[in-house]
C-alpha cells in the first residue's frame, strides 16, 4: 500500500503507536508485518513519506535491540590473535534487498552465526538508486522482520575517487567523497572502505611511482 500522508502511514500501522515523536511499542509480532508496509513506502512513496518511515525504523529497531555497529573492535582483537578459525562475509545486496536481507537474518539464526556485513559500494549506490539511509533502512527493517537481536555491521564499500575527475579537479572529487561519507554515517554505515586504488597509475614502471600522486 502506498500511502499519501504521515496520516494514512500511522493509521495502517499495526503494532506500533506514535504519539508526537514517541513511538511505542504495541505487539511485536505485528511490528514484525509493519515491515512490509514501510519498506514499501521507502521504494515507492514520496520524499516525505520514504523519510518518515526510514525514521520509524531506526527508532524502531533501537526498542527492539537491533542497533548499527561498528565491526572495527572485533577486527582489532581478531588482529591481536584473540580468536581465529572462521571468516566474516560481506555481501553487497544490489537488488531485492528487503527478502534478500531477510533471509541471511533467518540463516544467522538458525545456524547461530556471529559477525557478516552488508555493504554497498560507491558505484552500486549510484546504478541502483539506492541512498545510504534507504538501505541501512531496509536492512534494518529485515532485522526487525525476522526478530534479529544485536549489532548489525553495515558498510560502505569502495568508497573509490573517480582519476579523471581527481586529475581535473583534486579538491573537488575529495570533497564529493567525504560528503557521501558524512551521508553513509548518518545514515548508520559504521564502516567505511576508502578505495583509493583507482588512482594507482599502472603505466609507470616502479611501484612508487604508481602510488605517487
Amino acid at each position: 500500500m502506498i500511502c499519501k500522508s504521515k496520516e494514512e502511514l500511522i493509521a495502517n500501522l499495526k503494532g506500533v503507536f506514535i504519539e508526537g515523536e514517541e513511538l511505542y511499542l504495541k505487539d511485536k509480532e505485528l511490528i514484525k508485518k509493519d515491515m512490509d508496509l514501510l519498506v514499501e513506502n521507502i521504494i515507492f512513496s514520496s520524499e516525505e513519506i520514504k523519510l518518515f518511515s526510514c525514521w520509524l525504523i531506526h527508532n524502531l529497531s533501537q526498542d527492539l535491540e537491533i542497533f548499527p555497529s561498528s565491526i572495527q573492535e572485533f577486527y582489532s582483537a581478531r588482529g591481536r590473535g584473540e580468536f581465529s578459525g572462521f571468516t566474516v562475509p560481506a555481501i553487497n545486496l544490489r537488488t531485492l534487498t528487503y527478502p534478500a536481507a531477510s533471509a541471511i537474518f533467518r540463516v544467522a539464526k538458525k545456524y547461530n552465526v556471529g559477525a557478516f556485513i552488508f555493504e554497498i559500494a560507491k558505484s552500486e549506490i549510484g546504478y541502483t538508486g539506492q541512498r545510504p539511509l534507504e538501505y541501512s533502512s531496509i536492512i534494518l527493517a529485515s532485522a526487525i522482520k525476522e526478530d534479529f537481536k544485536g549489532p548489525v555491521f553495515i558498510q560502505g564499500d569502495h568508497f573509490q575517487l573517480k582519476p579523471k575527475d581527481y586529475l581535473s579537479d583534486s579538491q573537488k572529487e575529495i570533497d564529493s567523497l567525504k560528503v557521501l561519507i558524512e551521508e553513509a554515517i548518518s545514515a548508520g554505515f559504521y564502516n567505511i572502505d576508502i578505495d583509493s586504488s583507482t588512482l594507482v597509475d599502472l603505466t609507470k614502471e616502479s611501484l612508487i611511482e604508481q602510488q605517487r600522486l
